[in-house]
């Protein structure tokens, strides 16, 4: 192939190589002024190759970016010229041009396992990607991190990393992961934290498994090797009723206050030894163990606050601050690196929802239900007196028993169309409905429906207590 015109220090390929696909460009965006149109593929920003959103925003944040573009299957090379750092004006399809960095695990506790049958592809997609982890807070193994990973985490800053730790025995570790790199990938984990890299970890409990006196070595092995981790989570197995392992089962009450014990000796033994609490039990923790839910300002910042660790506590704050007309800021969605990259899609608990109502005028005064799963009806009951009170009508909790997934799964985001649809069709014509857009991504709910399938009006509200209140009081 013929060098382009003009173009110095090209960057020669052959055969399929990654490609970023443009999707939208702004209006009056230096991208659109540029000439790029959506369906233009990008070969190279400014001479290289990018294999991912990460490059895209280095390059793309030059004053002048040169972009080699392949549109219906011819070459060109288009010039821009604009601010140091202003964003482009691209929507891409997708975060990683070349190929996702699938896992080769096969952890019994896998979700993705133990989905229904005949559910969208996207959906089974199991990733291992240093990268979506970095982008979207996305929990790696790092099982198939290498030495080249290292180098580009390292030199790139790409912070924060989340890592699944599970447990710190080697031997253990490579079972619950059925992959004999178990037993050795966390030196990746020491390596990242030495080089200063802040790095979250997670632990999926497995009752019977890493509970116990396991839990207690795994969280005296993060105090004798990963000190300088910034928050460990404590999770709960989560169970459907499509699982095919049998020694995955839900926790008993037992079970449950035993790890919320256990996280509360080990948060006062990394309190003495480090001067922060560094490991926190999940909110479901404490719903399963019919605990109070511990002070707001014990979770040190709510830092993993997606993987539902304070996040209780920080709805009933953000709801009790609008109900005194304080000024909110929602919080949850971490920042950092993600938000400032232009053109990468938002996906998983960033992916769009269905825009709110937002109405301008107050709306006939109607008895209103909320809809929420079983473990979110226990968050939101105590608030409903107060959110009665501003409404000036009755409220109530429309609870939605998840039958789609069964088993011990009561968590609001994973709710199916279908099973919103059956609650409320036991609800009265005429009410005011109330939908969080947690449950919805892009619009559809997990099991692809989408809120025309319900049988009662609902107004789409944003998942914040904030939010909430704005909704009643309309």
């Amino acid at each position: 192939m013929a060098p382009l015109p003009g173009r110095r220090d090209r960057v020669s390929y052959t055969g399929a190589m990654p490609t970023a696909r443009v999707v939208a460009v702004a209006p009056g965006s230096p991208a659109a002024d540029a000439g790029l149109l959506p369906g233009d593929e990008l070969l190279t920003l400014n001479g290289e190759m990018v294999r991912d959103v990460i490059r895209y925003q280095i390059q793309a944040d030059e004053p002048r970016v040169e972009l080699e573009v392949r549109r219906g299957g011819l070459e060109q090379l288009i010039t821009v010229e604009k601010a140091a750092g202003a964003p482009l004006g691209l929507d891409l399809a997708s975060a990683v041009f070349d190929r996702v960095r699938t896992c080769d695990n096969h952890c019994p506790f896998c979700f993705i396992y133990q989905l229904p049958p005949n559910m969208r592809k996207s959906l089974s997609l199991k990733d291992d990607d240093y990268r979506l982890s970095f982008l979207y807070g996305n929990f790696t193994t790092l099982t198939r991190f290498t030495e080249a990973d290292l180098e580009r985490v390292v030199t790139e800053q790409l912070s924060p990393l989340y890592v699944s730790i599970h447990a710190t025995d080697p031997d253990l570790r490579a079972r619950l992961l059925r992959n004999r790199r178990g037993a050795t990938s966390l030196r990746w984990l020491s390596a990242l934290l030495d080089a200063g890299i802040e790095v979250h970890g997670q632990v999926v409990v497995c009752p019977g498994i890493n509970d116990g006196a396991v839990l207690d070595d795994t969280l005296l092995g993060v105090l004798d090797r990963f000190p300088r981790l910034a928050t460990v989570g404590v999770v709960p197995l989560g169970v459907s009723d499509h699982t095919r392992e049998a020694e995955m089962r839900a926790h008993t009450i037992g079970e449950a206050r035993a790890v919320v014990g256990t996280v509360d000796t080990w948060q006062s033994r990394f309190l003495d030894a480090l001067g922060r609490r560094l490991v926190f039990a999940s909110d479901e923790y404490y719903l399963l163990a019919g605990f109070d839910f511990p002070a707001l300002d014990t979770y040190d910042g709510c830092l993993q606050h997606e993987n539902g660790i304070g996040m209780a506590r920080t709805f009933e704050a953000e709801v009790l601050a609008a109900l005194t007309g304080d000024v909110v800021v929602p919080t949850g969605v971490r920042s950092g690196f993600f938000a400032a990259v232009d053109g990468a899609p938002a996906e998983g608990y960033r992916a769009p929802r269905t825009t709110a109502v937002t109405l301008t005028r107050k709306v006939e005064a109607r008895p209103i239900g909320i809809v929420t799963g079983e473990l979110g009806a226990r968050v939101l009951e105590p608030l409903v007196p107060a959110l009665g009170e501003r409404a000036g009508v009755a409220v109530r909790l429309v609870r939605v028993p998840n039958a789609f997934f069964g088993g011990n799964i009561g968590v609001t985001g994973l709710l199916a169309g279908a099973d919103v649809a059956a609650a409320l069709a036991a609800q009265p014509d005429g009410d005011r409905y109330l939908l969080p857009d947690v449950v919805l991504s892009r619009g559809r709910f997990l099991d692809g429906e989408t809120v025309a399938v319900l049988p009662r009006a609902v107004e789409v509200v944003a998942t914040d207590g904030a939010a909430l209140v704005h909704a009643v009081s309309r």
